[in-house]
C-alpha cells in the first residue's frame, strides 16, 4: 500500500542512508611479500615441464594407474574434504543472505475470551469472546553502512575457497601416498624374492655339507656354519612378509576398502622412470593447493578484522509490515481491515566493558596467526622441494655405486667358492662373500625404491596442474552414497 505523503521524507532519508552503505572498515587484503630463492637448491640438469600431466602414468604400470583411480574415487579423506566444501558453501550462503532484506509472510488466527471486569475491556461489538484473523507480509533489513556484513561475507567466501584448496591438497597427498605405497610394496616384493632365492641356494649348500659331513669330508663346524647362514636368510622371509601384509593393508585403506591383498603389476626393475618436473620457485605459491589454502585462510582472517571494527559504529535497521486484520474471516480482505507499519532503528554502543575491543583484538591476533602460518607453510614447501631434489640426486648416485658393489660381490662370491672347492681357503671366506652379497642385493633394491619414492615426493612438493587432472577423477559425493565404495568398483583383489 502506498505510504501517506507526510511519511515520504522519512522514507527518502532511509533510502539515502541505505545508498551510503559503501564504507568498508578494516584492512583490504594484500598478499604479503615473500622472499623466494632465485633457483632451487640442488636443482637437476634434466628438469622437464611435465608437472601438469598425470605423472604416475609415466611409470607405465596399468595396475598403478587403476589403484590411483580407485583411491581418487573411494578414499574417505577425499569424501570428507568434499563434504567440508558443502559445509562452507552453506556458511557462505547464510552469511551473504544478511546483505539483503529478509522477507516473510504469516497468517494468524485466534479465538479468545477476555475478562469483562479486567483492565483490558473486550470489544463492545463482540463481547468477551471474539476472533482475530491477521494476514501479513513483513520485511527487515540491516543496512550495512560500515561494511560489517560485507566483511563477514568476504571472510566466508575466502573460507569456502580455502576448503576447495584443502580438498585439492588432500588429493595431492593421496596420489603421492598411493604411488609411494605401491613402490614400497614392489620394493618389498623384490626383497622377498632375493631372500627366497638366497635361502633356496643356502638350503642346497646345507644338503651338500650334510652329505659331506656324513662322509667325513667336512667338519661339524663347517656344517654348522652353513646351517647358520641358511637360518639367517630364512628368518628374513617372515619379516619381509609381515611388512608386505602391513603395506597391503595400508594401501587398501587408501583405496577406501577393507584391508586385503593388492594386485601387482610390473616388477620394480621393470618400471619406467618418470621425468624430473620443472618449476620456478616463484611459481610454487600458485602451484601448490596447500599454500593457496593457507593464503585463503589469511584472507578470511583479514576480513574479520573489519567486521569486528564495525561493531564500534551504529547499526541501522529497517522493518516494515503490510497486511490485513479482522475479527471476521469474511472481512479480512476489505478496505478497513488494512494494516501497515514501517520503522527504522539505530543502535550505538556506548559502554561494552571491553567487549568490542576484545573482539577486535581477537580478530587481529587470528590474522597474525594466519599470516605466520602462511609464511611458515611457504618455507616448509621450499624445504620439501629441496629435500626431494637432493634425495633424488644422491639416491641415484648411491644406486650406481651399489650396483657396482653387487657386481663385485657376485664375482667375489663365485671366486671364493671356487677357491674353497680347490682347497685354497676355508669355508668362512665363502660365507663372508655370500653374506655380503645378500645384504648388498637387499640394499640395492631398497635404494632403487628410494629413487622412485624421491621422484614421487618431488612431484608432490612441486604441485602443478596434475592436481587438477587428479581432481577430475574423483567421484561426486552425491554419487558415492553413504555406504562407501562397493566391491568390484576398484582394482580387483588378487592374492600375491
Amino acid at each position: 500500500m502506498r505510504a501517506p505523503v507526510r511519511h515520504l521524507p522519512l522514507v527518502a532519508i532511509l533510502l539515502v542512508t541505505a545508498g551510503l552503505g559503501g564504507c568498508l572498515l578494516g584492512p583490504d587484503y594484500v598478499r604479503p611479500s615473500v622472499a623466494t630463492p632465485a633457483t632451487y637448491r640442488f636443482a637437476a640438469d634434466e628438469l622437464n615441464d611435465v608437472a601438469n600431466t598425470a605423472w604416475w602414468e609415466q611409470f607405465q604400470d596399468p595396475v598403478l594407474n587403476d589403484l590411483i583411480a580407485a583411491a581418487l574415487a573411494n578414499n574417505w579423506d577425499v569424501k570428507i574434504a568434499a563434504a567440508r566444501i558443502d559445509q562452507f558453501l552453506g556458511q557462505f550462503d547464510t552469511t551473504r543472505s544478511l546483505l539483503f532484506p529478509q522477507v516473510g509472510a504469516g497468517f494468524d488466527a485466534s479465538r479468545q475470551r477476555v475478562s469483562g471486569v479486567g483492565l483490558i475491556r473486550p470489544p463492545a461489538v463482540s463481547g468477551a469472546v471474539f476472533n482475530d484473523f491477521q494476514l501479513s507480509l513483513s520485511a527487515a533489513w540491516e543496512i550495512d553502512l560500515f561494511g560489517k556484513l560485507r566483511r563477514q561475507t568476504e571472510s566466508a567466501r575466502a573460507s569456502l575457497l580455502a576448503s576447495e584448496e584443502g580438498r585439492r591438497a588432500t588429493i595431492m597427498s593421496l596420489v603421492a601416498s598411493v604411488a609411494s605405497s605401491y613402490i614400497n610394496l614392489r620394493d618389498l616384493d623384490q626383497q622377498l624374492s632375493i631372500a627366497k632365492a638366497t635361502t633356496q641356494s643356502r638350503a642346497g649348500s646345507v644338503e651338500v655339507f650334510q652329505a659331506r659331513f656324513s662322509g667325513g669330508d667336512v667338519s661339524q663346524m663347517e656344517l654348522a656354519q652353513s646351517q647358520s647362514e641358511y637360518e639367517a636368510s630364512l628368518a628374513t622371509i617372515p619379516q619381509i612378509e609381515t611388512q608386505i601384509a602391513q603395506q597391503e593393508d595400508a594401501l587398501s585403506v587408501l583405496l577406501g576398502r577393507n584391508p586385503g591383498p593388492i594386485l601387482r603389476g610390473r616388477e620394480l626393475t621393470e618400471l619406467a622412470v618418470p621425468e624430473v618436473p620443472m618449476a620456478l620457485p616463484s611459481d610454487l605459491l600458485e602451484r601448490r593447493p596447500d599454500l593457496r589454502e593457507a593464503e585463503q585462510n589469511l584472507v578470511a582472517a583479514n576480513a574479520l578484522i573489519g567486521a569486528a571494527r564495525a561493531l564500534y559504529f551504529p547499526t541501522i535497521s529497517l522493518t516494515g509490515l503490510l497486511g490485513t486484520e479482522s475479527s471476521q474471516l469474511s472481512k479480512l480482505f476489505t478496505g478497513p481491515a488494512r494494516i501497515w507499519s514501517y520503522a527504522g532503528s539505530l543502535t550505538v554502543p556506548i559502554f561494552t566493558a571491553g567487549n568490542i575491543s576484545g573482539q577486535v583484538r581477537q580478530a587481529e591476533a587470528q590474522q597474525q596467526q594466519a599470516l605466520l602460518q602462511y609464511q611458515q607453510a611457504i618455507q616448509v614447501a621450499f624445504q620439501e622441494v629441496a629435500d626431494a631434489l637432493i634425495a633424488l640426486q644422491k639416491s641415484r648416485e648411491q644406486l650406481v655405486i651399489q650396483g657396482r658393489q653387487v657386481d663385485a660381490l657376485r664375482t667375489y662370491s663365485r671366486l671364493a667358492r671356487l677357491r674353497y672347492e680347490g682347497g685354497y681357503t676355508s669355508y668362512i671366506e665363502v660365507l663372508d662373500a655370500e653374506r655380503s652379497l645378500f645384504n648388498a642385493q637387499l640394499s640395492y633394491t631398497q635404494t632403487n625404491g628410494v629413487v622412485f619414492s624421491s621422484l614421487i615426493g618431488l612431484y608432490k612438493a612441486m604441485g602443478g596442474g596434475w592436481v587438477i587432472e587428479a581432481e577430475h577423477m574423483t567421484a561426486p559425493v552425491a554419487q558415492q552414497g553413504a555406504s562407501g565404495p562397493q566391491a568390484g568398483t576398484a582394482v580387483t583383489e588378487q592374492p600375491r
